[in-house]
Formats: structure tokens, sequence, C-alpha cells
């Protein structure tokens, strides 16, 4: 089968198409030949040779993809040879196949193409999961930062059919208004407006959803409610920033840091159950994918160069 592999050594398109022998199912996993995958911001660290695929898993990018089942392994139960279906998986994604652990897979969605399928797990699973961290409840307030990338816009409308209340930031008119058109009741354009005035003008923010790291740190505090949650899940503006204890300790705050690709299997597995049982049913009613766009497999690179340009709305998948 074709891959797509990194070649750190050729710094202007580093991922190319290689071959290699095709996967089979082991016991308790399903083989599938996969239509989609999703980009994620962790693909492009990987290729950096900042973040690589845990260990089991295969060395190449992708965390998520879409496709039909075509051989199942032993001791697997619930499905068979041609489902749609959907997987998380460590890494190996930018492949025409994988074998993936049956207990990472759910069916894709019928209200869906397997092309929208493929944008699903990883957001999915990362927003429920941290909503769950936060112990994010109906009536509360939560800011979104990063509100148009694919988790920010899926954990909009996650967030909205649970009756939270949603602020959002993002870059530009443009996409403010994207955002509140996915049902954010609150978009401030964080190049000339400030999100910590918009959260405390209604009493603070019950839960920060937090991408940026170091350099929010402090005005994220700022904004928090008493009792409030800051949930940190990406550091794309530093990963060091001094804390204020005066401040966390009066406002009785909580800081929670989470990963999702490097939870132990178990972890990961409990997770897709729980996404199953109370994401899934909300698809295609109260929540779906915002795809910005397709990219040909054969031209990963140019699918990374999008996701870096600053451009994406939602997310960019990977196609045949």
């Amino acid at each position: 089968m074709r891959i797509i592999s990194v070649t750190r050594h050729i710094s202007d398109n580093p991922l190319r198409v290689s071959q290699i022998e095709s996967p089979v199912a082991r016991p308790g996993e399903v083989l599938i030949d996969i239509l989609g995958a999703g980009v994620n911001r962790a693909d492009l660290l990987q290729r950096r040779g900042s973040y690589p695929s845990p260990s089991g898993w295969p060395e190449w990018p992708g965390l998520e993809c879409a496709g039909t089942i075509s051989a199942v392994g032993d001791d697997v139960q619930g499905f068979q040879v041609g489902d749609h279906v959907c997987a998380l998986v460590g890494g190996g994604a930018y492949a025409e196949q994988i074998a993936a652990p049956a207990d990472l897979v759910l069916p894709a969605p019928s209200a869906l193409t397997l092309v929208e399928s493929a944008a699903l797990m990883e957001a999915a699973c990362t927003v429920w999961s941290n909503f769950q961290a936060a112990r994010l409840m109906p009536g509360e307030t939560l800011v979104i930062h990063g509100g148009s990338g694919g988790i920010g816009t899926f954990a909009i409308q996650v967030a909205k059919a649970l009756g939270v209340h949603v602020i959002v930031t993002a870059r530009g008119a443009e996409r403010t208004r994207r955002c509140l058109e996915l049902g954010a009741d609150v978009a401030v354009d964080y190049t000339s407006e400030d999100f910590v005035e918009a959260a405390q003008a209604i009493g603070g923010a019950d839960v920060i959803l937090d991408v940026v790291g170091a350099a929010y740190l402090e005005r994220n505090l700022a904004a928090l409610a008493t009792g409030g949650r800051l949930v940190v899940i990406g550091l794309q503006r530093g990963a060091k920033a001094e804390v204020d204890l005066g401040t966390l300790m009066t406002k009785r705050a909580h800081i929670i840091g989470t990963t999702l690709r490097a939870r132990p299997h178990a972890e990961r597995a409990a997770i897709v159950a729980g996404v199953g049982r109370e994401v899934w049913p909300l698809i295609p009613d109260k929540v779906r994918p915002v795809i910005h766009g397709t990219v040909p497999f054969d031209d990963a690179q140019a699918a990374h160069d999008l996701m870096e340009s600053g451009e994406v709305f939602g997310k960019v998948v990977l196609v045949p």
C-alpha cells in the first residue's frame, strides 16, 4: 500500500508517497481501507520531528480516518467487512489502509459522507474528554480559544447542544462571523478586542478551553469566574509561564492540562466509547464537522502548507 512518509532532509517538501507492505488485522483489530484522513496540527509537529507516534503505532502521521472495513480480526464483535467506520489512531492514518483496535473505532454517522466522517474523531474525542475533565455543566459560560479551528468549530456546536453559553476568540471579522453562525453567543476578534472584558462582563468564564498556552495564562486566569477551570490543550505560543498563585487561590480556580494521543489505550478506548454514547446522537442535527477543504493524498504537503497558512476554517481532509 501507499503511505505518506516524512523525509526530513528534503526541507521544501518533506512529505512523500512511499510503498510498504499492507497491514493485516490482528486479534481485536479491524483493517480499514481509508477514504479520508483528517489533518491535525499534531501532524505538523510530527513532520518536524517533535511529536512522534506512540509505541506500537506506525511512524508516519495521521491521527484519524474514515473508510470501509476490509478485514476483521479474531475476537472482534460488532463490526463486519463492508462497514463504514471512523477511527481514532495513534499514527499512520496518512495511508491507504490501517489496522486499528476495534475499541478505537465507531460506525461512521449515516447522515455524513466518509470525507466528513474523516474529520470527526480527533475533534470529537478532544472536545468531549476535556468537557468531562472540566465538569462543564449546562448554563455555564465557556470560552473557546481558536474558535475557527477544527477543535474550536466542533466545541462550539457541542457546547451549545449541551446548553452552554459560548464565547469564542478568532482572528478577523469573517471568522468571528462564521463562529456566530455555528452558534457562539459572543465572538471576540482577538486582533482588536479583549476576551477578558467579554468574559468579565457576564461574571467570568466557568471553563476556558485553551490552545494558546503560556502567552494567555495570565489573561485566562483574569477571565475566570470564581471556581473556574482552565483546560490547556495546546501550546501554540509557549509552554512556560508564571502563575499568580494569589489569583488562583482567591478564585479557587483549577488549571487542567490534558493530551489525547499520549493516553494509555484503555483511556482512549473509554473516551471513544463515551463519544459514541454522548456525541454521536447529536450528529447531524446539532453537530457536524466543518470542512474547509479536501486535498489529494499525493499532495499531503499542500495540506500542511494550507494548515500553516492560518487561513483554514474548520478541518482539512486528505482523500484518495
